[in-house]
C-alpha cells in the first residue's frame, strides 16, 4: 500500500512538470536561413531561454507567409515580422504585439565602377527589388527621391523584383544596374565589390524619419501576453541576453560562422559587422516617430501595404522598461 501511495504521488508530480513544461514551451516559426536563427542558437546554447523559465522550440518556415500562417493558424506561439503588418493586422482587429529584434536596413546599391553618384543619376536604369513592389526600402527610396529630387523613382526606372537570393545573384551578374535587397544581402554585396549609393537610414532621416526605429521584431498574441506575461518577459530577457553577447563576443561569432554561409572572410566580417549595428536599444520605442513613419509609408504604399492603418494602432508595441 505505501509503495502504491508512493508511486501514485510520483506520477502527479511528473504529471505536474511535464504540464508546467509545456505551458513555457514557446513555439517560433522563422524562416530557415534567417539572421534571426543566429540570435535563437546563441540564446538556446547559451541556456537564456532555459535560465528565464522556458523552453524554445524552433520552427524552421520556408518563407515569411508560412511563418505567418503558422501563427495566425495557432501552430506558432512567435515569429519575426515587421511592426508595420503588425501595424496592418491591429487596424483590422488581430491583437498582436511587437518587440524589437532588429533596425538593420539595407541600401541601394550599384556596381563599383558605376558612375551614379545620387538616384537622379538613375534615370532610365534597371533596378533589381526584393520584397516586391511593396518593399518598404523601396518605398522609403521613392519618398526620398521624390522630396530631395523631385523625381518620379518610380517612372523614370525600370523595376525587377524578386526573392532576396535571386536579386542578390542578378546584382553579382550585372543583369541590374542597381539593387536594393535584404540588409544581410546588401552586406554581401558590398563584401563582393558593389558600392552604396544610398542608405535606406540617411533616405530616412532625410524624410524626418528616425533611423533608430526598429523595423524587425518578435511578434506575440495580445492573449498570450495576458495569459503568461512571464513568458513573453522571459523571451525578450534571452533575446538582450543573446545580444550582448553577440555585440562583444567575437568567439561567439566563429561558432555560427557555419550556420551563416558566408563565402569568405569578407562576406563574414560584413555579416556580423551589420548585425552588430543593427541592435535596437533597450529602451521603448518611440512611437511618435514610429507612426510619422508609418504616415510617409501609408502615402507611397496606400492600404495595399497597410490596409485599414492610416496612424499606428494603440498597443503596437511591446513597452517594456529596459
Amino acid at each position: 500500500m505505501v509503495l502504491r501511495s508512493v508511486l501514485m504521488a510520483l506520477a502527479v508530480v511528473f504529471v505536474s512538470t511535464t504540464v508546467w513544461a509545456g505551458e513555457k514551451t514557446l513555439k517560433i516559426a522563422v524562416l530557415k536561413f534567417g539572421t534571426v536563427n543566429w540570435e535563437l542558437d546563441t540564446i538556446i546554447q547559451n541556456g537564456f531561454d532555459t535560465r528565464h523559465g522556458l523552453r524554445l522550440q524552433v520552427q524552421g518556415m520556408a518563407g515569411g507567409a508560412a511563418a505567418k500562417v503558422a501563427f495566425q493558424g495557432g501552430q506558432a506561439d512567435v515569429i519575426v515580422s515587421d511592426w508595420l503588418w503588425v501595424a496592418r493586422q491591429r487596424a483590422a482587429g488581430k491583437d498582436y504585439v511587437f518587440f524589437p529584434y532588429s533596425k538593420a536596413v539595407g541600401g541601394l546599391l550599384v556596381g563599383a565602377d558605376d558612375t551614379a553618384q545620387t538616384l537622379a543619376d538613375l534615370d532610365g536604369a534597371k533596378i533589381g527589388i526584393a520584397g516586391g513592389p511593396l518593399d518598404k526600402s523601396w518605398l522609403i527610396f521613392q519618398a526620398y527621391a521624390a522630396k530631395v529630387a523631385g523625381m518620379d523613382l518610380k517612372s523614370a526606372t525600370q523595376q525587377v523584383y524578386g526573392a532576396p537570393p535571386l536579386i542578390f545573384k542578378t546584382a553579382l551578374d550585372g543583369d541590374v544596374d542597381a539593387v536594393i535587397n535584404y540588409w544581410h544581402f546588401s552586406a554581401k554585396m558590398e563584401a563582393s565589390g558593389l558600392r552604396k549609393l544610398l542608405d535606406v537610414s540617411d533616405a530616412a532621416q532625410a524624410l524626418g524619419l528616425n533611423p533608430d526605429t526598429p523595423l524587425l521584431g518578435y511578434v506575440i498574441k495580445g492573449e498570450h501576453l495576458r495569459e503568461d506575461p512571464d513568458a513573453v518577459q522571459g523571451l525578450v530577457a534571452a533575446s538582450r541576453a543573446a545580444k550582448s553577447v553577440l555585440a562583444q563576443d567575437d568567439a561567439a561569432w566563429e561558432r555560427l560562422r557555419p550556420m551563416m554561409k558566408a563565402k569568405s572572410e569578407a562576406e563574414f566580417l560584413a555579416l556580423k559587422h551589420g548585425f552588430r549595428a543593427g541592435i535596437p536599444s533597450e529602451a521603448p520605442v518611440d512611437e511618435a516617430a514610429a507612426d510619422r513613419m508609418l504616415q510617409v509609408l501609408v502615402a507611397a504604399g496606400g492600404a495595399k501595404l497597410l490596409g485599414d492603418a492610416t496612424r499606428l494602432p494603440a498597443g503596437t508595441f511591446l513597452q517594456m522598461d529596459p
